[in-house]
């Protein structure tokens, strides 16, 4: 079954936290490409802060259900990474979430993590609704809606956000998919006019990626339903032979 995307379609990227217990490290990691502390599981669920809305709450426990906990939650994902609506609000972690509440989250999420989709079901012949992230998921979906980068002219720039701690390993290991399925990219630093998603605002090192060089020799970049630059590099790895530069967010050069 293939999902017809309905008149209003959203999407996502990776957003997160800053580095702070070890724990929180090792999600950092696993998103950032180092290779030096053991794999982790994919993220569970943050806990709700006291400063989180019901709606924030809601949003971090879908994106999380939708990306990597669709298993352990007994929803059935489809190949392209759909979930019936229905099924999804009847999860214990998404308890008191309507559908017009689902729908709010969908269109007020600034960095378009969603996508909804109607479909005709075909036992009951009623309609029928669907969701998805549109990247950033661990868990395996083989028909993400992924448009193919032809050249690199197309892609003057990519660049990843990572962490001074992480750096230092990074620079000789490259860019890791990790327990993601692409590593991931952005069209620009936070704050570039038409950026709405690929890196985390906290990220204190930018690395830029030569994909001139890159898909010279046989690396193929996708651009994800809200932008998202994403790769598997070469067998998950991006060497950083195709680096082009890195530098702090106020310019400062680090290689």
């Amino acid at each position: 079954m293939s999902a017809r995307t309905s008149a209003s379609s959203f999407a996502s990227s990776s957003a997160g936290e800053t580095p702070r217990a070890a724990s929180t490290a090792l999600v950092i990691n696993a998103q950032s490409g180092t290779s030096s502390i053991a794999q982790p599981h994919a993220a569970s669920p943050l806990k709700p802060g006291r400063r989180d809305t019901l709606e924030v709450q809601q949003s971090k426990a879908l994106s999380y259900i939708l990306r990597h906990g669709a298993s352990k939650e007994q929803l059935k994902l489809r190949p392209d990474g759909f979930i019936k609506v229905d099924d999804l609000l009847r999860r214990p972690k998404l308890k008191g979430l309507t559908v017009e509440g689902l729908h709010g989250i969908v269109a007020n999420d600034a960095k378009r993590r969603y996508t909804l989709a109607s479909e005709v079901d075909q036992l009951t012949g009623g309609p029928c609704e669907w969701i998805r992230a549109n990247q950033g998921h661990s868990l395996p979906v083989d028909f993400l809606e992924l448009i193919p980068i032809a050249t690199a002219e197309e892609l003057p720039v990519a660049v990843h956000g990572t962490y001074l701690p992480l750096w230092e390993v990074i620079r000789v290991q490259g860019l890791k998919t990790m327990s993601r399925t692409h590593i991931h990219l952005a069209r620009g630093p936070p704050g570039s006019p038409d950026v709405t998603s690929g890196i985390r605002p906290n990220c204190n090192v930018y690395i830029y990626v030569d994909a001139k060089a890159a898909m010279a020799d046989g690396i193929e970049f996708f651009s994800s339903a809200n932008d998202v630059i994403l790769t598997r590099g070469q067998n998950g790895v991006l060497s950083p032979r195709y680096f082009q530069k890195v530098s702090k967010p106020d310019g400062t050069l680090l290689a």
